[in-house]
This record gives structure tokens, C-alpha cells and sequence, in this order.
């Protein structure tokens, strides 16, 4: 059950018999019960990424070991190759792991070359159980879905029902079970879907995913695809939220849809259109539209907190669950910050390329924190100005807030895309610059910053009282979630990461970009967490 696995790292979830021994069944029962709220309290399911409605990167589980060898299998529970390029995170529940991959390892012989892939496996073992298969969206320009990546978008789980965005920019409603229990519609053509443009569809095997609906945001939103899909879907009862995607053509140098919307809103049932920003953002946006909404509840207010692709953080009304219209309907904005008011906010597309001056963008999500929004910011990893920061807003103001409710702003190296961690007061967050930073949330001031020796795209995590990063470079770090730097464990993971760790149920999940790793300890093994030195792999 807990193999170590074979060979070197790649380059990239009963019923008791009913018997005459009543008194003792009803002890056995008590402590069962007993044990199982302990359970309930340090162990659940992770259905989205991030925090459900914060996007905190933070999780409330325990007992996780506080290192773990790719090589020996030393506190690996089970891994899977995943194909190579993962750029996804897991999300975990109701007995499954999904994980966006691409198809450079099929698993279905009848899909050959490049194709993008959400992957079901089973939480206890790693055996996949279905996979949606999508073609890329256009072969004659990279720049609308990028070639060899996989499917980037983590899913949004509730009951039995999963909420996704493919990389061809197309919001999906997926029954959990696959085709398993039969195609269960309205939408019924996943045989077509599943090959390209002009083929002949496929037979739909138990093996394939369900598709129960299809909103595609290019012909139906008006959106212009750019790179990769990225959003992660915020569910707020009837209504799922999410950021549009609309970005730059392959010139990087002209918006093509610039009354898209940024943000959108649809109905989960059905997945219909029900509302969207009015903000036209479009012609501010300089590279594309990543970063995914939060929801927080701000003096008896519920709000919905976007940040554009014009560098700017939004507050919009969310919406009653009530709410009813044949049109699609404006979103109320409440407050705006610019975070980077000195930059350019005319023509911004002239200064693609330019290191020292130019517009700022957010691909990072927001996080909701105690009537303070925290945001990661800066010029574009690519085509901007190598300035970032983490700021933070007072989030209880009306209008234009962009001079009056900065609390504080502190400097980030060079660019950052990575969402914070805010755990007992600090702020964690790494930068594509390679350090590790430990903030008071409250001010603003640092305690302590740490070299990660390689890039960070992905996001901290802070779960069991530890806080834990991957790297480019294939540097897998924890420390301590502490004011004091304590460093734990420097693990070399064989193969880059941009993907962001993720605990459920006891145990840790770390993506590389060929492979996806289950830690936790031996069943057998005290799940006891060392605070000895660093425990490094690899040396």
C-alpha cells in the first residue's frame, strides 16, 4: 500500500455483521463515533483552489510529514506519471484527485499528438478512473491555446457535479461518475467534441467524461482566447463566478475583443449567461485576464473581489440567490483600487518589452482576510517592467478607493503570480524572483525572507503549522509558518513545478510537471511532526 516508487524522476476511498453482542457493538460504536469527529475535525475534502470563498491558501489539516524522497518513496503514499507540461493544481473530493494534464503519455490509444486533458484518479490509490479529453483550439496560431501545455484550470467540485474551463475556453458542467452511469446529457456530444475540427467523432467509452453542459466564452461571451485557459470557478449557490480569459491577439500589441467582458457569471444548472462586468476593461488589459474571483462578506455585504488585467482590483454586489432576469445583467461595482496608479493607462500595448516602464497586471487571486483584501502585483513576467508587490486594501470603502484605502505596499522581486498564504497574522509569498517572504499581515513589515534557488509560479501553502513552495528548478521547500525562520525540509524533486501544493484528507499533494506525488505518513508510522533542522534529498 505504500510502495516506494521504482526507477529515477522523470526530466519532468461496510457495514458491521449484525451480531447478539449488542452492549459491546455499542461501545465499539461510541468510539468509533468518537474518533470519527476527530476526523471530521483535521481531515476534508480540498473541491477548489484555494480557500471556498477567501482563495486563502491555507488548509486546516494535520498530521502531515514534514518531508518526503521522490527517489527512496520515504512518506509517498502512491505517484502517478501525469505527462509532462502539468501547469494545474489537484483539487480533491469525494474519493477522486483531479489534475489537469496534457497527452504526452496516452491513456487512451485512440487520442494521439497534443491534446489537453482533465485526469480523474482514485484518492486512495492513483488509478485513473475517467479523463476529458480536448483538442487544441487553434493549430495555425499558438498564441489561442498553447501548444504541449496541459488542461491549467483546477476544477470547482459541489456533490456531484464538477465546474470547469477547458483550454479551449469553454466553461463545463461534468458529472462526477464519467460515462460510467451513461451519457447523461442535455449535452450529448462528446464523441464530436473529443477530435478535432472535421474528424469523425469517437465512440464514447466508460472512459470518458460526461459533459452535462457547455458554455463556450469566445462565441458566447465574445471573448478572445490568449495563451492558456486559466480560472478557477468560484461557486456561490445558484451562481458560478469566473474571469472571461480575453486577452491580447499573437502581437501582443492589440486587444481584438475589447467589449468582452472580464468577468462573467452563469448559472450552474444550466450554464446560461446571467451577468457580467460592465467596466470595459478590455482596452487596459496588457498581456490577458488570469486572475480568478473571491467572495467576502464585508459589514453584512457579500462581494465579489476581480482583479482585471489592468492591474486594478474590483468590488462588485454579489448576487441574491434570487435573482432573476431574461437579460444579461450589469454587475454593481462597489469600490475600485488601482494598484499601480503611476503606471500607463493609454495605448498600454505600446510598451510590451519594456523592462523599466509599463502597465501592471494581477495573475495571482485576491485573498479575503479579516475586511482586507491582499493582493500580489506587478509588471508582466513576460512583456513588463520587473517591479511586483504585495498590497494591501481595506476592503470596506465606496467608489474609487485608490487613494484612501491602501493599508500598506511591500516590494516583491521582480514579478509575481503567485497567491498568498495568511496564516496566525503573516503573509506568506514566493515571487518569480525565487524568495520566500514572511510578512505581518497587520502591517506590512517583513520577519524574514528565504532563497528558493529557482523561480516560483505557484502559490504557498500553509497547512499543519508548515508552510511549503516548489520551484522551477525542481525544489520543493518547508519551513515552519512561523515569525522565525525555520527551515524543515529542501527536497529535490526530480523535475519543475509550477503547480501549487494542496492537503486533503492527511495527506500532501505535490505536482511536478511529469508527476503527481501522495504524502503522507505509513499508516504503521506515528504521524508525528519533526521540528528538527532542515532534511534535505538529493545531496
Amino acid at each position: 500500500m505504500w510502495p516506494a516508487r521504482g526507477g529515477t524522476v522523470s526530466t519532468f476511498r461496510r457495514a458491521l455483521c449484525r451480531v447478539s453482542w449488542l452492549p459491546t457493538l455499542v461501545a465499539i460504536g461510541a468510539c468509533l463515533f468518537a474518533i470519527g469527529l476527530h476526523r471530521a475535525g483535521s481531515a476534508a475534502d480540498q473541491p477548489q483552489w484555494g480557500q471556498r470563498f477567501t482563495r486563502n491558501m491555507v488548509s486546516e489539516e494535520t498530521h502531515l510529514p514534514d518531508s518526503f524522497d521522490p527517489e527512496t518513496g520515504k512518506n509517498i503514499k502512491w505517484s502517478v506519471v501525469l505527462g509532462s507540461n502539468t501547469y494545474s493544481s489537484p483539487v480533491i473530493a469525494q474519493g477522486r484527485v483531479f489534475i489537469g494534464i496534457n497527452n504526452a503519455k496516452p491513456r487512451d490509444p485512440r487520442h494521439q499528438g497534443d491534446r489537453a486533458i482533465l485526469l480523474c484518479l482514485d484518492e486512495q490509490t492513483g488509478k485513473p478512473i475517467w479523463q476529458l479529453v480536448v483538442p487544441r483550439l487553434g493549430e495555425d496560431d499558438p498564441y489561442l491555446d498553447w501548444p504541449r501545455i496541459s488542461m491549467c484550470s483546477p476544477p470547482t467540485v459541489e456533490g456531484d457535479r464538477l465546474y470547469t474551463v477547458t483550454n479551449r475556453f469553454e466553461v463545463v458542467c461534468l458529472d462526477l461518475e464519467g460515462q460510467r452511469n451513461g451519457n447523461d446529457g442535455p449535452y450529448l456530444a462528446e464523441g464530436q467534441h473529443m477530435v478535432p475540427p472535421g474528424e469523425k467523432p469517437l465512440d464514447v467509452t466508460p472512459f470518458d467524461a460526461d459533459i452535462l453542459w457547455l458554455f463556450d466564452m469566445p462565441s458566447q461571451a465574445g471573448i478572445y482566447p490568449h495563451d492558456g485557459a486559466h480560472a478557477s470557478i468560484l461557486l456561490d449557490g445558484r451562481f458560478l463566478y469566473l474571469n472571461s480569459g480575453n486577452g491580447v491577439d499573437n502581437t501582443h500589441r492589440r486587444i481584438r475583443k475589447p467589449d468582452a467582458p472580464s468577468l462573467i457569471v452563469l448559472d450552474k444548472k444550466t450554464g446560461r449567461l446571467v451577468a457580467q462586468d460592465a467596466e470595459h476593461i478590455g482596452p487596459r488589459i496588457f498581456h490577458a485576464t488570469w486572475s480568478s474571483p473571491a467572495l467576502a462578506e464585508i459589514n453584512g455585504q457579500r462581494l465579489i473581489i476581480f482583479c482585471g488585467g489592468d492591474g486594478v482590483v474590483y468590488a462588485f454586489e454579489a448576487l441574491p440567490q434570487d435573482f432573476q432576469s431574461s437579460e444579461v445583467a450589469p454587475l454593481r461595482l462597489v469600490w475600485k483600487f488601482d494598484c499601480d496608479p503611476t503606471a500607463p493607462k493609454q495605448n498600454v500595448h505600446q510598451y510590451i518589452t519594456n523592462r523599466k516602464v509599463s502597465p501592471s497586471n494581477i495573475k495571482s487571486m485576491p485573498v479575503v482576510y479579516r475586511n482586507r483584501v491582499y493582493v500580489t502585483v506587478g509588471g508582466d513576467i513576460w512583456w513588463g517592467k520587473r517591479e511586483a508587490w504585495l498590497k494591501c486594501i481595506d476592503a470596506t470603502g465606496r467608489g474609487d478607493v485608490t487613494h484612501t484605502h491602501q493599508l500598506w505596499s511591500y516590494p516583491l522581486k521582480e514579478h509575481c503570480c503567485s497567491t498568498p498564504s495568511i496564516w496566525n497574522g503573516l503573509v506568506f509569498v514566493a515571487d518569480c524572483g525565487g524568495y520566500l517572504h514572511c510578512v505581518d499581515a497587520e502591517t506590512g513589515q517583513p520577519y524574514w525572507t528565504h532563497d528558493l534557488e529557482g523561480e516560483v509560479w505557484a502559490s504557498t501553502l500553509v497547512a499543519d503549522g508548515k508552510v511549503c513552495v516548489g520551484t522551477r528548478r525542481g525544489l520543493f521547500w518547508i519551513f515552519k509558518a512561523d515569525s522565525t525562520k525555520q527551515l524543515l525540509a529542501r527536497i529535490e524533486l526530480g523535475d519543475g513545478t509550477a503547480s501549487t501544493a494542496v492537503a486533503a484528507n492527511g495527506v500532501l499533494y505535490v505536482t511536478t510537471l511529469s508527476r503527481l506525488y501522495a504524502v503522507a505518513y505509513p499508516q504503521s508510522q506515528p504521524a508525528a511532526i519533526s521540528q528538527t533542522p532542515v532534511h534535505e534529498t538529493g545531496k
